[in-house]
């Protein structure tokens, strides 16, 4: 590991903790987030999750509900203006959140003798009055070890079907890659079959998700009408494997990129991350599908 590399992902995400803190009343923007911890908003939403234990925008929401906890000591103010401050539309959407997180009401909270403010987390940071906040502690994935190794990649000629929507519908823009790729001869010259995401699925409306079915394809062989060409920048990556369903996937990312990267020593590099298929569900059963996840390192 590289202390100082492992030291800048803690700066950075104590800065953003720092400004969401700092910021309770103002909408959450992950891209001014994203720009300073100096990393992408894909990037930045999972290394975040992988550190805190939360998502930036459930850190906000529990802290909000502190806040609201602490305000309701006050019995001069109405239930119904904290809840607007806490960022509900509804009395009643607020009494819910509120009782999942203290087993009580915010009426019946006014009633306790004891009133304990903080609401279990892993980082150790909780709503203070005077704006005092802790270092964060951060998390440790208790999971097994990943297997990872890093990898030297080449620049990778690719053409593309997008896709825009669930990333589980990626499937979609496969058969249309297939449909025009097949007719046109393409796969006999294709080197792999990979799948490339560009957003982040926990901060991006799902209806806006952007990826790419694709081929590699080598320099010089002419692409279809209806493929997109692009290029996939070479260099050092990290690479694991995962074996089983396609649906595992998405967690497979969030412990990659949200806990393997920072404690790794490693900085996630510029470019996209992607996956590629060793197999396909026509050739084997779904638990011995093989699939290389890689992510770009600086």
């Amino acid at each position: 590991m590289k202390p100082d590399t492992r030291s800048f992902y803690v700066r950075a995400v104590q800065a953003a903790i720092e400004h969401i803190a700092g910021h309770l009343d103002d909408a959450l923007e992950l891209e001014a987030l994203a720009a300073l911890a100096c990393l992408s908003p894909f990037h930045f939403h999972r290394v975040f999750r992988g550190m805190v234990g939360e998502t930036p925008l459930e850190f906000a929401r529990r802290l909000r509900l502190e806040r609201a906890a602490w305000r309701l000591r006050d019995k001069e103010r109405a239930v119904t203006e904290i809840a607007f401050d806490a960022g509900y539309e509804t009395h009643e959407a607020f009494t819910r959140a509120f009782r999942s997180a203290y087993s009580t009401s915010p009426s019946g909270f006014r009633l306790r003798t004891y009133k304990r403010i903080e609401i279990a987390a892993a980082c150790g940071v909780h709503f203070n009055e005077d704006g005092l906040l802790p270092a964060f502690v951060p998390k440790d994935s208790g999971g097994p070890t990943m297997d990872v190794e890093i990898k030297d990649m080449p620049d990778l000629r690719v053409g593309t079907v997008r896709h825009v929507g669930p990333y589980n519908q990626i499937p979609q823009a496969f058969e249309r890659l297939g449909a025009i790729a097949g007719p046109a001869g393409l796969l006999q010259h294709a080197s792999s079959m990979i799948a490339i995401y560009h957003d982040d699925p926990e901060s991006t409306p799902q209806d806006h998700l952007r990826s790419d079915a694709a081929l590699v394809v080598p320099e010089g062989i002419t692409l279809p009408d209806g493929l997109v060409e692009q290029h996939i920048a070479g260099g050092r990556y990290a690479r694991t494997v995962h074996v089983g369903p396609y649906e595992q996937l998405g967690d497979v990312w969030a412990r990659f990129l949200g806990e393997w990267v920072p404690a790794s020593g490693n900085r996630i590099g510029d470019g996209v991350s992607y996956e590629i298929y060793l197999n396909t569900p026509a050739q084997v059963p779904k638990k011995e599908l093989r699939t290389e996840l890689y992510v770009p390192l600086a």
